[in-house]
Protein backbone atom coordinates (compact mmCIF):
# COMPACT_ATOMS: atom_id res chain seq x y z
CA UNK A 1 0.00 0.00 0.00
CA UNK A 2 2.77 2.47 0.96
CA UNK A 3 4.66 1.71 -2.29
CA UNK A 4 1.56 2.47 -4.35
CA UNK A 5 1.06 5.75 -2.49
CA UNK A 6 4.70 6.70 -3.04
CA UNK A 7 4.41 5.96 -6.75
CA UNK A 8 1.19 7.95 -6.93
CA UNK A 9 2.79 10.93 -5.17
CA UNK A 10 5.85 10.68 -7.42
CA UNK A 11 3.64 10.64 -10.52
CA UNK A 12 1.65 13.66 -9.31
CA UNK A 13 4.85 15.55 -8.46
CA UNK A 14 6.42 14.71 -11.83
CA UNK A 15 3.28 15.78 -13.68
CA UNK A 16 3.19 19.02 -11.69
CA UNK A 17 6.86 19.73 -12.53
CA UNK A 18 6.20 19.04 -16.22
CA UNK A 19 3.26 21.45 -16.20
CA UNK A 20 5.39 24.04 -14.39
CA UNK A 21 8.22 23.66 -16.90
CA UNK A 22 5.74 23.97 -19.75
CA UNK A 23 4.29 27.18 -18.30
CA UNK A 24 7.75 28.66 -17.71
CA UNK A 25 8.89 27.73 -21.23
CA UNK A 26 5.74 29.17 -22.73
CA UNK A 27 6.04 32.40 -20.71
CA UNK A 28 9.78 32.90 -21.44
CA UNK A 29 9.40 32.09 -25.12
CA UNK A 30 6.39 34.37 -25.50
CA UNK A 31 8.14 37.27 -23.78
CA UNK A 32 11.29 36.76 -25.88
CA UNK A 33 9.31 36.68 -29.12
CA UNK A 34 7.33 39.79 -28.21
CA UNK A 35 10.50 41.76 -27.42
CA UNK A 36 12.19 40.57 -30.61
CA UNK A 37 9.11 41.39 -32.69
CA UNK A 38 9.05 44.90 -31.22
CA UNK A 39 12.70 45.48 -32.20
CA UNK A 40 12.08 44.24 -35.75
CA UNK A 41 8.92 46.38 -36.00
CA UNK A 42 10.88 49.56 -35.26
CA UNK A 43 13.57 48.50 -37.74
CA UNK A 44 10.92 48.16 -40.43
CA UNK A 45 9.53 51.56 -39.43
CA UNK A 46 13.02 52.97 -40.03
CA UNK A 47 13.29 51.25 -43.42
CA UNK A 48 9.85 52.56 -44.40
CA UNK A 49 11.24 56.07 -44.08
CA UNK A 50 13.88 55.29 -46.71
CA UNK A 51 13.11 55.82 -50.40
CA UNK A 52 12.88 52.70 -52.54
CA UNK A 53 15.83 53.84 -54.69
CA UNK A 54 18.08 54.21 -51.62
CA UNK A 55 16.96 51.06 -49.80
CA UNK A 56 19.66 48.75 -51.22
CA UNK A 57 22.41 51.11 -50.11
CA UNK A 58 20.89 51.51 -46.66
CA UNK A 59 20.62 47.72 -46.23
CA UNK A 60 24.26 47.23 -47.25
CA UNK A 61 25.32 49.96 -44.83
CA UNK A 62 23.37 48.32 -42.05
CA UNK A 63 24.99 44.94 -42.75
CA UNK A 64 28.48 46.51 -42.72
CA UNK A 65 27.82 48.18 -39.36
CA UNK A 66 26.41 44.99 -37.77
CA UNK A 67 29.18 43.72 -35.49
CA UNK A 68 27.22 41.56 -33.04
CA UNK A 69 25.71 39.47 -35.82
CA UNK A 70 22.34 39.53 -34.08
CA UNK A 71 20.43 41.27 -36.88
CA UNK A 72 20.22 40.11 -40.47
CA UNK A 73 18.72 41.89 -43.49
CA UNK A 74 17.83 40.93 -47.00
CA UNK A 75 16.32 42.75 -49.98
CA UNK A 76 14.78 40.82 -52.86
CA UNK A 77 12.91 41.66 -56.04
CA UNK A 78 9.28 40.79 -56.50
CA UNK A 79 10.34 37.60 -58.32
CA UNK A 80 12.57 36.62 -55.30
CA UNK A 81 15.95 37.60 -56.81
CA UNK A 82 18.62 38.72 -54.33
CA UNK A 83 19.45 42.44 -54.29
CA UNK A 84 21.29 43.25 -51.03
CA UNK A 85 21.92 42.17 -47.43
CA UNK A 86 23.35 39.11 -45.66
CA UNK A 87 20.15 37.05 -45.97
CA UNK A 88 20.97 35.26 -49.20
CA UNK A 89 17.61 33.59 -49.87
CA UNK A 90 14.03 34.15 -48.92
CA UNK A 91 12.57 31.87 -46.23
CA UNK A 92 10.69 28.89 -47.70
CA UNK A 93 7.45 30.12 -46.11
CA UNK A 94 6.81 33.85 -46.15
CA UNK A 95 4.38 35.21 -43.54
CA UNK A 96 1.97 37.10 -45.78
CA UNK A 97 0.06 39.00 -43.10
CA UNK A 98 3.01 40.96 -41.74
CA UNK A 99 3.38 38.69 -38.70
CA UNK A 100 6.61 37.23 -37.43
CA UNK A 101 7.81 33.63 -37.53
CA UNK A 102 10.64 31.61 -36.01
CA UNK A 103 13.00 29.80 -38.39
CA UNK A 104 15.25 27.13 -36.92
CA UNK A 105 18.58 26.51 -38.65
CA UNK A 106 17.27 26.91 -42.20
CA UNK A 107 17.74 30.62 -43.05
CA UNK A 108 20.63 31.05 -45.45
CA UNK A 109 22.89 33.79 -44.02
CA UNK A 110 26.17 35.01 -45.55
CA UNK A 111 29.27 34.17 -43.52
CA UNK A 112 27.50 31.87 -41.04
CA UNK A 113 28.96 28.36 -40.63
CA UNK A 114 25.73 27.10 -39.10
CA UNK A 115 22.36 28.69 -39.81
CA UNK A 116 21.15 30.44 -36.65
CA UNK A 117 17.76 30.30 -34.97
CA UNK A 118 16.12 33.57 -35.95
CA UNK A 119 12.91 35.49 -35.65
CA UNK A 120 11.89 36.78 -39.10
CA UNK A 121 9.60 39.57 -40.30
CA UNK A 122 8.89 40.17 -44.01
CA UNK A 123 7.52 43.32 -45.63
CA UNK A 124 6.43 43.88 -49.22
CA UNK A 125 7.17 47.44 -50.29
CA UNK A 126 5.24 49.63 -52.73
CA UNK A 127 7.60 48.95 -55.63
CA UNK A 128 7.09 45.17 -55.22
CA UNK A 129 10.45 44.48 -53.56
CA UNK A 130 10.58 42.23 -50.49
CA UNK A 131 12.45 43.32 -47.36
CA UNK A 132 13.44 40.65 -44.80
CA UNK A 133 14.46 41.56 -41.25
CA UNK A 134 15.72 38.75 -38.98
CA UNK A 135 17.08 38.69 -35.45
CA UNK A 136 19.18 35.94 -33.89
CA UNK A 137 17.49 34.49 -30.77
CA UNK A 138 19.94 31.64 -30.09
CA UNK A 139 21.27 33.29 -26.94
CA UNK A 140 17.77 33.81 -25.53
CA UNK A 141 16.95 30.18 -26.25
CA UNK A 142 20.11 29.08 -24.45
CA UNK A 143 19.11 31.14 -21.42
CA UNK A 144 15.64 29.59 -21.52
CA UNK A 145 17.09 26.08 -21.80
CA UNK A 146 19.47 26.77 -18.92
CA UNK A 147 16.55 27.86 -16.73
CA UNK A 148 14.53 24.79 -17.70
CA UNK A 149 17.48 22.43 -17.11
CA UNK A 150 18.07 23.98 -13.71
CA UNK A 151 14.41 23.52 -12.87
CA UNK A 152 14.54 19.91 -14.03
CA UNK A 153 17.61 19.21 -11.91
CA UNK A 154 16.01 20.96 -8.93
CA UNK A 155 12.78 19.05 -9.49
CA UNK A 156 14.61 15.71 -9.59
CA UNK A 157 16.50 16.65 -6.44
CA UNK A 158 13.26 17.63 -4.69
CA UNK A 159 11.58 14.44 -5.94
CA UNK A 160 14.41 12.31 -4.59
CA UNK A 161 14.42 14.12 -1.24
CA UNK A 162 10.63 13.89 -1.06
CA UNK A 163 10.63 10.17 -1.83
CA UNK A 164 13.36 9.55 0.73
CA UNK A 165 11.44 11.51 3.36
CA UNK A 166 8.21 9.77 2.44
CA UNK A 167 9.89 6.37 2.66
CA UNK A 168 11.19 7.22 6.12
CA UNK A 169 7.80 8.42 7.33
CA UNK A 170 5.93 5.54 5.69
CA UNK A 171 8.34 3.01 7.20
CA UNK A 172 7.46 4.34 10.66
CA UNK A 173 3.76 4.27 9.86
CA UNK A 174 4.00 0.78 8.40
CA UNK A 175 5.69 -0.45 11.58
CA UNK A 176 2.77 0.96 13.56
CA UNK A 177 0.28 -0.62 11.16
CA UNK A 178 2.10 -3.97 11.50
CA UNK A 179 1.86 -3.71 15.29
CA UNK A 180 -1.85 -2.87 15.04
CA UNK A 181 -2.38 -5.80 12.65
CA UNK A 182 -0.69 -8.23 15.05
CA UNK A 183 -2.78 -6.99 17.97
CA UNK A 184 -6.03 -7.10 15.98
CA UNK A 185 -5.25 -10.67 14.93
CA UNK A 186 -4.94 -11.66 18.58
CA UNK A 187 -8.17 -9.78 19.38
CA UNK A 188 -9.99 -11.52 16.52
CA UNK A 189 -8.85 -14.83 17.98
CA UNK A 190 -10.71 -14.01 21.19
CA UNK A 191 -8.11 -12.23 23.35
CA UNK A 192 -10.19 -9.16 24.25
CA UNK A 193 -7.65 -8.06 26.85
CA UNK A 194 -5.33 -6.86 24.08
CA UNK A 195 -5.21 -3.16 23.20
CA UNK A 196 -3.97 -1.28 20.16
CA UNK A 197 -0.55 0.40 20.61
CA UNK A 198 -0.50 4.18 20.99
CA UNK A 199 2.65 6.14 20.25
CA UNK A 200 1.74 9.73 19.42
CA UNK A 201 -1.05 12.20 18.85
CA UNK A 202 -1.90 11.79 15.18
CA UNK A 203 -5.09 10.51 13.58
CA UNK A 204 -4.02 6.87 13.90
CA UNK A 205 -3.61 7.30 17.67
CA UNK A 206 -6.99 9.01 17.92
CA UNK A 207 -8.54 6.02 16.16
CA UNK A 208 -6.57 3.62 18.40
CA UNK A 209 -7.91 5.41 21.50
CA UNK A 210 -11.48 5.02 20.26
CA UNK A 211 -10.97 1.35 19.37
CA UNK A 212 -9.36 0.65 22.75
CA UNK A 213 -12.28 2.30 24.51
CA UNK A 214 -14.69 0.22 22.45
CA UNK A 215 -12.73 -2.96 23.24
CA UNK A 216 -12.87 -2.12 26.93
CA UNK A 217 -16.64 -1.78 26.80
CA UNK A 218 -17.00 -4.97 24.74
CA UNK A 219 -14.79 -6.89 27.18
CA UNK A 220 -16.74 -5.57 30.15
CA UNK A 221 -20.10 -6.51 28.61
CA UNK A 222 -18.83 -9.92 27.50
CA UNK A 223 -17.51 -10.65 30.98
CA UNK A 224 -20.80 -9.58 32.55
CA UNK A 225 -22.80 -11.80 30.20
CA UNK A 226 -20.36 -14.67 30.72
CA UNK A 227 -20.51 -14.35 34.50
CA UNK A 228 -24.29 -14.25 34.39
CA UNK A 229 -24.49 -17.33 32.13
CA UNK A 230 -21.89 -19.21 34.16
CA UNK A 231 -23.71 -18.32 37.37
CA UNK A 232 -27.02 -19.54 35.99
CA UNK A 233 -25.48 -22.78 34.71
CA UNK A 234 -23.61 -23.37 37.97
CA UNK A 235 -26.61 -22.54 40.17
CA UNK A 236 -28.95 -24.79 38.17
CA UNK A 237 -26.54 -27.70 38.10
CA UNK A 238 -26.85 -28.32 41.85
CA UNK A 239 -30.68 -28.49 41.98
CA UNK A 240 -30.68 -30.62 38.84
CA UNK A 241 -28.32 -33.04 40.55
CA UNK A 242 -30.73 -33.14 43.50
CA UNK A 243 -33.62 -33.78 41.10
CA UNK A 244 -31.69 -36.67 39.56
CA UNK A 245 -31.14 -38.13 43.03
CA UNK A 246 -34.82 -37.75 43.91
CA UNK A 247 -35.87 -39.37 40.64
CA UNK A 248 -33.57 -42.30 41.37
CA UNK A 249 -35.29 -42.80 44.74
CA UNK A 250 -38.73 -42.47 43.13
CA UNK A 251 -37.68 -45.09 40.58
CA UNK A 252 -36.74 -47.48 43.38
CA UNK A 253 -40.08 -46.82 45.11
CA UNK A 254 -41.99 -47.30 41.85
CA UNK A 255 -40.28 -50.66 41.44
CA UNK A 256 -41.60 -51.81 44.80
CA UNK A 257 -45.11 -50.67 43.90
CA UNK A 258 -44.93 -52.63 40.65
CA UNK A 259 -46.35 -49.62 38.78
CA UNK A 260 -45.00 -49.93 35.22
CA UNK A 261 -46.41 -46.60 34.03
CA UNK A 262 -44.89 -44.74 36.97
CA UNK A 263 -41.56 -46.49 36.46
CA UNK A 264 -41.60 -45.59 32.75
CA UNK A 265 -42.37 -41.94 33.46
CA UNK A 266 -39.65 -41.76 36.10
CA UNK A 267 -37.08 -43.27 33.72
CA UNK A 268 -38.09 -40.74 31.03
CA UNK A 269 -37.84 -37.88 33.54
CA UNK A 270 -34.39 -39.07 34.63
CA UNK A 271 -33.26 -39.23 31.03
CA UNK A 272 -34.45 -35.69 30.33
CA UNK A 273 -32.87 -34.44 33.55
CA UNK A 274 -29.55 -36.15 32.79
CA UNK A 275 -29.55 -34.63 29.30
CA UNK A 276 -30.25 -31.19 30.75
CA UNK A 277 -27.51 -31.65 33.33
CA UNK A 278 -25.11 -32.74 30.60
CA UNK A 279 -25.90 -29.56 28.67
CA UNK A 280 -25.05 -27.41 31.67
CA UNK A 281 -21.79 -29.33 32.12
CA UNK A 282 -20.94 -28.74 28.45
CA UNK A 283 -21.76 -25.03 28.73
CA UNK A 284 -19.52 -24.66 31.76
CA UNK A 285 -16.78 -26.59 29.94
CA UNK A 286 -16.97 -24.28 26.93
CA UNK A 287 -16.78 -21.27 29.26
CA UNK A 288 -13.84 -22.82 31.09
CA UNK A 289 -11.94 -23.49 27.87
CA UNK A 290 -12.65 -20.00 26.53
CA UNK A 291 -11.38 -18.34 29.71
CA UNK A 292 -8.09 -20.30 29.81
CA UNK A 293 -4.93 -18.24 29.64
CA UNK A 294 -3.80 -18.66 26.08
CA UNK A 295 -1.00 -21.20 25.71
CA UNK A 296 -0.35 -21.01 29.45
CA UNK A 297 -0.31 -24.79 29.91
CA UNK A 298 1.06 -25.79 26.53
CA UNK A 299 3.67 -28.49 26.14
CA UNK A 300 4.94 -30.99 23.62
CA UNK A 301 2.18 -33.23 22.27
CA UNK A 302 2.80 -36.38 20.22
CA UNK A 303 -0.22 -36.66 17.97
CA UNK A 304 0.51 -40.30 16.99
CA UNK A 305 -0.12 -41.44 20.57
CA UNK A 306 -3.14 -39.15 20.92
CA UNK A 307 -4.85 -40.43 17.77
CA UNK A 308 -4.22 -44.07 18.66
CA UNK A 309 -5.68 -43.55 22.16
CA UNK A 310 -8.86 -42.01 20.72
CA UNK A 311 -9.16 -44.87 18.25
CA UNK A 312 -8.77 -47.46 21.02
CA UNK A 313 -11.36 -45.59 23.14
CA UNK A 314 -14.06 -45.59 20.46
CA UNK A 315 -13.36 -48.92 18.79
CA UNK A 316 -15.63 -50.91 21.20
CA UNK A 317 -18.42 -48.36 20.82
CA UNK A 318 -18.15 -48.55 17.04
CA UNK A 319 -18.23 -52.34 17.16
CA UNK A 320 -21.44 -52.19 19.21
CA UNK A 321 -23.02 -50.17 16.44
CA UNK A 322 -21.69 -52.51 13.73
CA UNK A 323 -19.45 -49.71 12.45
CA UNK A 324 -15.93 -50.31 11.15
CA UNK A 325 -13.41 -47.90 12.68
CA UNK A 326 -9.89 -47.67 11.23
CA UNK A 327 -6.92 -45.61 12.38
CA UNK A 328 -4.12 -44.56 10.03
CA UNK A 329 -1.12 -42.86 11.63
CA UNK A 330 1.86 -41.31 9.85
CA UNK A 331 4.82 -40.11 11.96
CA UNK A 332 4.68 -36.31 12.38
CA UNK A 333 6.68 -33.74 14.29
CA UNK A 334 5.49 -33.07 17.87
CA UNK A 335 3.38 -29.94 18.27
CA UNK A 336 2.86 -27.48 21.11
CA UNK A 337 -0.53 -27.63 22.76
CA UNK A 338 -2.66 -28.74 25.67
CA UNK A 339 -2.86 -32.53 25.39
CA UNK A 340 -6.02 -32.87 27.50
CA UNK A 341 -7.87 -30.27 25.42
CA UNK A 342 -6.74 -31.80 22.14
CA UNK A 343 -7.87 -35.23 23.36
CA UNK A 344 -11.26 -33.78 24.29
CA UNK A 345 -11.55 -32.05 20.91
CA UNK A 346 -10.77 -35.22 18.95
CA UNK A 347 -13.10 -37.38 21.05
CA UNK A 348 -15.97 -35.00 20.35
CA UNK A 349 -15.33 -35.18 16.59
CA UNK A 350 -15.06 -38.99 16.61
CA UNK A 351 -18.09 -39.28 18.92
CA UNK A 352 -20.18 -37.36 16.38
CA UNK A 353 -18.94 -39.63 13.59
CA UNK A 354 -19.84 -42.77 15.59
CA UNK A 355 -23.21 -41.31 16.54
CA UNK A 356 -24.29 -40.41 13.00
CA UNK A 357 -22.80 -43.31 11.04
CA UNK A 358 -25.46 -45.95 10.33
CA UNK A 359 -24.91 -49.68 11.08
CA UNK A 360 -22.60 -51.24 8.53
CA UNK A 361 -20.87 -47.91 7.92
CA UNK A 362 -17.19 -47.02 8.22
CA UNK A 363 -15.18 -44.38 10.06
CA UNK A 364 -11.57 -43.52 9.32
CA UNK A 365 -9.23 -41.50 11.55
CA UNK A 366 -6.05 -40.43 9.73
CA UNK A 367 -3.00 -38.49 10.88
CA UNK A 368 -0.83 -37.24 8.01
CA UNK A 369 2.03 -34.84 7.47
CA UNK A 370 1.51 -32.02 4.96
CA UNK A 371 3.77 -29.06 4.06
CA UNK A 372 2.09 -26.88 6.71
CA UNK A 373 2.41 -29.43 9.52
CA UNK A 374 0.30 -32.23 11.04
CA UNK A 375 -3.23 -32.82 9.77
CA UNK A 376 -5.97 -34.96 11.32
CA UNK A 377 -8.92 -36.20 9.28
CA UNK A 378 -12.06 -37.93 10.54
CA UNK A 379 -14.14 -39.36 7.69
CA UNK A 380 -17.48 -41.16 7.96
CA UNK A 381 -20.14 -42.27 5.50
CA UNK A 382 -23.14 -41.00 7.46
CA UNK A 383 -25.79 -38.52 6.30
CA UNK A 384 -23.29 -35.66 6.13
CA UNK A 385 -23.78 -31.97 6.96
CA UNK A 386 -25.47 -29.67 4.41
CA UNK A 387 -23.07 -27.05 3.06
CA UNK A 388 -25.16 -24.12 4.34
CA UNK A 389 -25.04 -25.54 7.91
CA UNK A 390 -21.32 -26.35 8.22
CA UNK A 391 -20.50 -23.13 10.07
CA UNK A 392 -23.73 -23.04 12.06
CA UNK A 393 -23.11 -26.44 13.67
CA UNK A 394 -20.13 -24.92 15.48
CA UNK A 395 -22.48 -22.61 17.39
CA UNK A 396 -23.85 -23.73 20.79
CA UNK A 397 -27.17 -25.66 20.72
CA UNK A 398 -27.40 -25.69 16.92
CA UNK A 399 -28.24 -29.04 15.43
CA UNK A 400 -28.34 -29.91 11.75
CA UNK A 401 -31.76 -30.56 10.27
CA UNK A 402 -30.88 -34.16 9.42
CA UNK A 403 -29.73 -34.82 13.04
CA UNK A 404 -33.01 -34.09 14.80
CA UNK A 405 -33.69 -37.81 15.37
CA UNK A 406 -30.33 -38.42 17.10
CA UNK A 407 -29.98 -37.72 20.81
CA UNK A 408 -27.59 -34.87 21.56
CA UNK A 409 -27.21 -31.39 23.04
CA UNK A 410 -25.68 -29.55 20.09
CA UNK A 411 -22.65 -28.55 22.19
CA UNK A 412 -20.00 -31.08 21.15
CA UNK A 413 -18.74 -29.15 18.15
CA UNK A 414 -18.90 -25.92 20.19
CA UNK A 415 -16.31 -27.47 22.53
CA UNK A 416 -14.24 -28.43 19.48
CA UNK A 417 -14.44 -24.81 18.23
CA UNK A 418 -13.37 -23.48 21.65
CA UNK A 419 -10.31 -25.79 21.74
CA UNK A 420 -9.38 -24.74 18.19
CA UNK A 421 -9.50 -21.06 19.19
CA UNK A 422 -7.21 -21.67 22.16
CA UNK A 423 -4.64 -23.39 19.92
CA UNK A 424 -5.22 -21.11 16.89
CA UNK A 425 -5.79 -24.23 14.76
CA UNK A 426 -8.26 -24.37 11.88
CA UNK A 427 -10.94 -26.90 10.96
CA UNK A 428 -13.05 -27.32 7.85
CA UNK A 429 -15.92 -29.64 7.09
CA UNK A 430 -16.38 -31.01 3.56
CA UNK A 431 -18.45 -33.62 1.77
CA UNK A 432 -16.98 -37.15 1.79
CA UNK A 433 -19.51 -38.34 -0.84
CA UNK A 434 -21.19 -39.85 1.09
CA UNK A 435 -20.70 -38.68 4.63
CA UNK A 436 -18.62 -35.99 6.27
CA UNK A 437 -14.91 -35.23 6.21
CA UNK A 438 -13.60 -33.15 9.13
CA UNK A 439 -10.07 -31.82 8.52
CA UNK A 440 -8.09 -30.28 11.39
CA UNK A 441 -4.86 -28.43 10.55
CA UNK A 442 -2.65 -28.51 13.65
CA UNK A 443 -0.67 -25.31 13.10
CA UNK A 444 -1.43 -21.62 13.75
CA UNK A 445 -3.71 -19.90 11.24
CA UNK A 446 -1.17 -17.08 10.86
CA UNK A 447 1.22 -19.56 9.21
CA UNK A 448 -1.42 -21.03 6.91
Amino acid sequence: MSVRLLLLHAAIFSLSVMVLLGLIGWAVTGNMERETDAIMYWQLVYFDSVADSDLSAVVRMRVERERMHTNYYGLFTSDHRYLAGDVMALPPQLPGDGSSMTIRRSLKVAGAEHPPVVRVKVERRADGSILVVARDISQELEIRNTIINALIAGGLLCLGAGLAGALGLSARQMRRVAQIRRVTQRISQGDLAERLPIGGRDEVDMLAHLVNHMLGEVERLMNEVKRACDGIAHDLRTPLTHVCTLLARIEEHAGRLDDELLAKLVIQARGETDALLERFRAMLRISEIGSMKRQGGFGEVRLEELVREVGELYEPLADDGSTALSVEVTPVEPIRGDRALLFEMLTNVVSNAVKFTPPGGAIRIALTSVPGGARIEVVDNGPGIPEDERQAVLQPFYRAKNASQVVGSGLGLSIVSAVLRVHDFSMRTTDAKPGTRVTIDCWPKALA
